[in-house]
């Protein structure tokens, strides 16, 4: 099919049926960040697991300050602490008549006790006015004994946290397919896991090609550019949650790049090559991959031209024993950077077990000085800055692919459909939303 024109659909529906989701596993919660659930978390115990303070102060029943003022306040006698981590009062004593419980912010709510009065609403044991905050418990253990004096009443239940308040035995956690964030960890490991089964994050592979190619740092020499792609793209996949590996710039040389690349193999579930897939004398990525058996009877990898603009030549197929995916991208900063967002992307939200594969687009008015011109047949992307509040998109920079500041400003791609060969200040565009 090297005669054939794919459209961007067609080739994003051929990378995307051809990419399934990593094997699930079983991981600690601090490896399991990123990763997407493969089962519904049904929660085992209830969170809080008992009744518990939401305030530093006094436990208490209501009746006892029924009334209570600073001019008349309540005088309770001071039983004991009751700290977070404790079981209770000490001795397995209740809160009586006329009695209080020091009680900590997380610490359970004593028996007898109806509700909590914070200490800002106590004189805090000193017999003066009110306070400001307890005293350590290691400074003045007296301050669990003694009297305090409540300035103001209290509700039943007041300041107190209600056992399975924030969820109970049975109740649905997490369901397959969340992605386990922060959030997510802290209610895994409040419910008690300790492991969650999921889809491991997908470890991508990004080399670039290209004799010309420096590292940043070195001394450029004559006819050389630093490499960019690798840097970016291995920056992109990181932000679509994979592990990312990137790979010095190999130099134009197809022995050297087969060999590369399948030394990759062992820690690729998925490899990106940029640069040299085009027709020139020095594009070697596909003369080293010709020969590299893998998606298909044939195997290897497919050279594709695409009607779009930037990123008309693609390759993309698989390689190595396991079949490993690669996508072939072109070497233009932009064209590499446009043709990752449209494909690379997806094929790792696939590979982690995503549903939505898809950057969020919207409509948006364009806002441009004059009309935007897109050759007829080729469905064209152009870098743009999107005002959510004006519901306007605004070019970014020239259509060229090599540049790259552009690119560093723009928070959208404005998409210019194939039968659209110029698009007025004022038309309304498709737009892809890249943060």
């Amino acid at each position: 099919m090297s005669g054939t024109i794919w459209s961007v659909d067609e080739h994003l529906d051929d990378i995307l049926a051809a990419v399934k989701p990593l094997e699930p596993i079983e991981l600690l919660l601090p490896d399991a960040q990123g990763c997407v659930l493969v089962e519904d978390v049904v929660v085992q115990v209830s969170l809080p697991p008992f009744d518990n303070s939401s305030m530093d102060g006094y436990a208490v029943r209501i009746s006892d300050v029924e009334g209570a003022s600073e001019e008349f306040p309540a005088v309770l006698t001071v039983i004991g602490d009751v700290a977070a981590g404790d079981g209770g009062l000490p001795d397995g004593r209740s809160v009586g008549p006329g009695e209080a419980a020091r009680i900590m912010t997380g610490a359970p709510l004593p028996a007898g006790a109806e509700a909590v009065v914070p200490v800002e609403w106590t004189d805090g044991g000193t017999g003066g006015g009110p306070a400001d905050t307890m005293r350590a418990h290691s400074d003045a253990p007296e301050g669990a004994s003694g009297e305090v004096r409540v300035h103001r009443p209290v509700k039943p239940r007041a300041h107190v946290r209600a056992k399975g308040s924030d969820v109970r035995p049975g109740d649905l956690a997490l369901r397959a397919g969340s992605v386990v964030g922060p959030p997510q960890i802290g209610l895994l490991a409040a419910i008690g896991r300790s492991t969650v089964r999921v889809r491991p994050r997908p470890r991508v592979v990004v080399l670039s090609t290209g004799s010309e190619l420096a590292q940043p740092g070195e001394e450029l020499t004559g006819g050389r550019i630093y490499d960019s792609n690798s840097f970016a793209l291995t920056a992109a996949a990181r932000d679509a949650g994979a592990i990312a590996y990137r790979v010095p710039a190999v130099a134009d040389d197809a022995e050297t790049l087969r060999a590369t690349i399948e030394d990759q193999l062992i820690r690729a579930d998925i490899l990106v090559t940029t640069g040299g897939v085009s027709v020139g004398a020095y594009d070697v990525v596909k003369e080293a991959l010709s020969s590299v058996r893998g998606r298909g009877a044939g195997g290897g990898v497919d050279f594709r031209k695409l009607a779009m603009q930037p990123g008309k030549p693609q390759g993309f197929g698989s390689v190595g024993p396991d079949h490993t995916p690669l996508l072939a991208l072109p070497g233009n900063p932009v064209s590499s950077y446009v043709s990752f967002e449209l494909f690379v992307r997806p094929a790792i939200l696939a590979l982690r077990g995503l549903e939505d594969v898809h950057r969020p687009s919207v409509r948006a008015t364009l806002h441009s000085d004059g009309p935007l011109s897109s050759p007829s047949g080729k469905r064209q992307f152009l870098r743009g800055t999107y005002d959510a509040e004006a519901g306007t998109v605004t070019p970014v920079g020239g259509p060229g692919s090599h540049l790259i500041a552009a690119l560093a400003q723009a928070d959208a791609l404005i998409v210019l459909p194939e039968d659209v060969t110029s698009a007025e200040p004022g038309t309304e565009t498709e737009v892809i939303l890249l943060r």
